[in-house]
């Protein structure tokens, strides 16, 4: 086996000071006290002296790097691990040799690996970008092992030291705690950590048991991310859940407001370790996506054209729905936020007040190049204190609103204009290093400079690179990462295996599963079940995923009385899957809601405006047999217990009239929601979301326009409804069973209730 980078760490252990840890970096004694050579000068100078606050370090150091360090600083990219694919798990988990610092590189020759969504580029092996390219800000997909994880970050650590200058390695990742399919870009892991049902499923969790769930999560986060080394994560979101048909909301805390602000108010200082900001043994957070990713238009991405739009069509919807979770994200003193790639709409918005109650300037830039935004309203209005972080690839793909300008230009605009101060996406070194020249080199006296621009915010300046870079060099000092960047390995396993974190998680999966619907039939005790048959089947979009989970569904039930025919039995438990669209993935229309199989919809146009051209949808394979099999059942008095599986406010216009007894879960634990349907758990989850009645409340008319407002939470959008629509009641929006309840947001039964 390999020799691991851990075998060569030496420890220096100051008595109430920083433990000091390094591989081959110089070592200062002094009085008595150990410092690390961090700067190369081989002094206590303010960079290598630990008793200094961690700003001051940054300050000083940002004096002594080159320009070509500074630059190398700017930006985030996906990097691999040798052995291990970018998403699951290890091909070769006993393979010899290094093989977790890859070294092949695709920059001659070779598999070219540096392609994605975000754009495109040709790559060193990871020590020429360490070493050459500078690079200290990595996206890390893969999902490795806890000891594989903290002997790769070990290793890039030692390879940083070699520098001549040493700055650790920061790799950053997608949340890594909670259950469900792994999706690029989104959740890259799972599995591997304590794993919670869905954010989705943590809200429903919250609303029905209290706030103490999302206290033992955040706890496990932190022990088990510090743990392994990994310092950053993009997480988690705070954008409000206010258009259905947006394909991320399955990312959130749900639509409400109230809700979203008390969970970030407990996890962002229980993450980072402090109310007061990332500490020694937090993990700092990025949350996203500001302004709110929520108020999509008609629920169109803005990973595409036609959803590089911010609308807000109600007035004050901004400052109502999407900023207050924000608010409080700064108030504990969060370390990053991430702006969302699309560009406020002023022509199709009304009003929208800012953090001070004054006008919001709504610049038809994306929010990452938005000074209105970035500058005015979170920094200067919001007093946020962190740095800003893009999201990802908004120099080549997603640029809205700046295409006129090339790649440099886009560059300094976002830094030196907007305050952005780490751009994720690739290693755009040579676009920076055009930025900074055309700031010193006269290139505008010789080019002509894009309309509507100055050429004074279209170049990278040394105050602004300065400014930037300070600011991520702050957070590493925060964390420690300067003075004690190594974890051991078997210490890391230890912390992922904390039985205590695993327990909560399976608590929570529990505490999630929501009862819609009951008539009586839940909970099967043994006395319903004796002498019954059970039929079981499990739906999914893709019918061979649907064959395995069937399987494994019935493997949970070992020593029920299972029948292969619906007709026989006197149960039947039907777990629903439903999946609509693809997250980097267009689909020809809106995104589907209905539970279906071959729906004819419509299609948009490039303007998100429907046509008379139409195409077939399916969210659910087979969808049309669950009342088939329902009404086998019924037919000789059996009941029908369903349970859905909700990343997104499905429409149970299809399905809900099929069950004598619906379940709400949230990438839940099949295990979990079983619990609660054979008694051994009585249900406590609330919806975190209001489910729409149907397509009439989202019908979007020949102008683009939904009936009901993307900006507006599904509890409110009563409000904005025409009366014709609203029943007796006087509700329009939210679904209603076929008991009379209605599926809003913070509804759910209970047994005996």
């Amino acid at each position: 086996m390999a020799k691991k980078a851990s075998d060569n760490i030496r420890y220096y252990r100051n008595p109430q000071g920083a433990t000091v840890s390094v591989v081959s970096r110089r070592v200062i004694q002094r009085d008595g006290l150990y410092f690390k050579d961090i700067d190369g000068t081989g002094e206590v100078s303010p960079v290598n002296d630990w008793r200094l606050p961690a700003g001051e370090r940054a300050a000083a150091y940002v004096r002594r790097l080159t320009v070509e360090e500074k630059i190398g600083q700017l930006f985030i990219s996906d990097w691999h691990m040798g052995k291990y694919p970018a998403q699951g798990n290890p091909s070769d988990p006993d393979g010899p040799g290094d093989i977790l610092l890859d070294e092949s590189g695709t920059l001659d020759e070779g598999e070219f690996r540096g392609r994605t969504i975000f754009g495109e580029q040709h790559l060193p092996g990871t020590s020429v970008l360490l070493k050459e390219w500078f690079a200290r800000h990595l996206i890390l997909r893969a999902n490795p092992t806890p000891e594989d994880l903290a002997d790769f970050l070990n290793q890039l650590q030692a390879v940083a030291e070699e520098c001549e200058h040493f700055v650790p390695v920061l790799a950053a990742s997608n949340s890594r705690n909670e259950n469900g399919e792994v999706v690029f870009g989104m959740n890259d892991a799972a599995g591997v950590f304590a794993s919670w049902p869905g954010t989705l499923g943590i809200a429903a969790a919250v609303r029905g048991s209290g706030i103490e769930v999302a206290d033992r999560f955040a706890d496990a986060v932190r022990r088990s991310w510090n743990g392994t080394g990994l310092r950053k994560g993009y997480m988690y979101m705070a954008d409000v859940m206010s258009d259905p048909r947006w394909q991320r909301s399955f990312g959130t805390f749900g639509e409400d407001p109230d809700l979203i602000c008390e969970i970030c108010g407990h996890i962002i200082p229980r993450i980072q370790g402090s109310p007061d900001g990332v500490t020694k043994d937090g993990v700092a957070m990025t949350i996203k996506h500001f302004p709110g990713g929520g108020a999509r238009e008609n629920g169109f991405d803005p990973h595409y054209a036609m959803g590089q739009w911010n609308v807000y069509r109600t007035e004050g919807s901004l400052r109502k729905y999407h900023l207050p979770a924000f608010r409080t994200a700064v108030e504990c003193n969060v370390s990053s936020i991430m702006p969302y790639y699309a560009k406020p709409s002023g022509e199709k918005s009304a009003p929208q007040t800012d953090g001070d109650g004054g006008m919001m300037e709504m610049q038809p830039f994306g929010f990452a190049y938005n000074r209105p935004f970035i500058d005015g309203l979170l920094r200067g209005q919001m007093g946020f204190k962190g740095y800003v972080n893009s999201d990802t690839g908004i120099v080549h793909n997603m640029s809205w609103g700046v295409e006129m300008l090339d790649k440099p230009e886009r560059i300094g605009f976002a830094v030196n204009h907007a305050g952005v101060d780490l751009i994720s996406g690739l290693f755009d070194n040579e676009y920076g290093r055009e930025a900074y020249r055309r700031g010193r080199d006269g290139y505008y006296e010789t080019h002509p400079v894009p309309d509507g621009f100055r050429k004074e915010d279209l170049v990278l300046t040394d105050e602004a690179l300065d400014r930037a870079v300070s600011r991520t060099l702050t957070e590493m000092f925060e964390l420690g990462m300067f003075d004690d960047p190594y974890r051991d390995p078997v210490k890391a396993a230890e912390a992922v295996a904390c039985r205590e974190d695993w327990q909560h998680a399976m608590d929570a999966h529990r505490k999630s599963v929501t009862l819609l619907k009951n008539d009586g039939t839940l909970p099967l005790t043994e006395e319903k079940l004796n002498g019954k048959k059970i039929y079981v089947e499990a739906f999914h979009k893709n019918r061979q995923t649907a064959g395995v989970l069937t399987g494994q569904l019935k493997g949970l039930m070992a020593g029920a009385a299972l029948t292969e025919e619906p007709s026989e039995a006197d149960y039947a438990l039907l777990m629903i899957f439903p999946s609509s669209g693809e997250y980097f993935s267009a689909t020809p229309g809106y995104l589907e809601l209905d539970i279906c199989d071959g729906k004819p919809v419509c299609n948009v146009d490039q303007e998100g405006k429907p046509t008379a051209q139409t195409h077939l949808e399916t969210t659910l394979s087979g969808a049309g047999r669950i009342p088939e099999i329902a009404e086998a059942v019924r037919g000789h008095g059996g009941k029908v217990i369903m349970n859905v599986n909700f990343t997104l406010a499905w429409e149970l216009g299809n399905v809900e009239p099929c069950a004598d007894a619906l379940l709400a879960g949230y990438d839940t634990y099949p295990s979990a929601t079983l619990d609660v349907v054979f008694g051994r758990f009585a249900p406590t989850g609330r919806l975190p979301f209001t489910l729409p009645r149907g397509d009439e409340v989202l019908r979007v008319d020949a102008d683009g326009v939904c009936i009901s407002p993307n900006d507006v939470p599904g509890y409110d959008k009563d409000r904005y409804l025409p009366d014709s629509m609203k029943d007796e009641n006087g509700r329009a929006y939210a679904y209603r069973d076929t008991a009379g309840n209605y599926y809003e947001l913070d509804f759910g039964l209970q047994y005996g209730v």
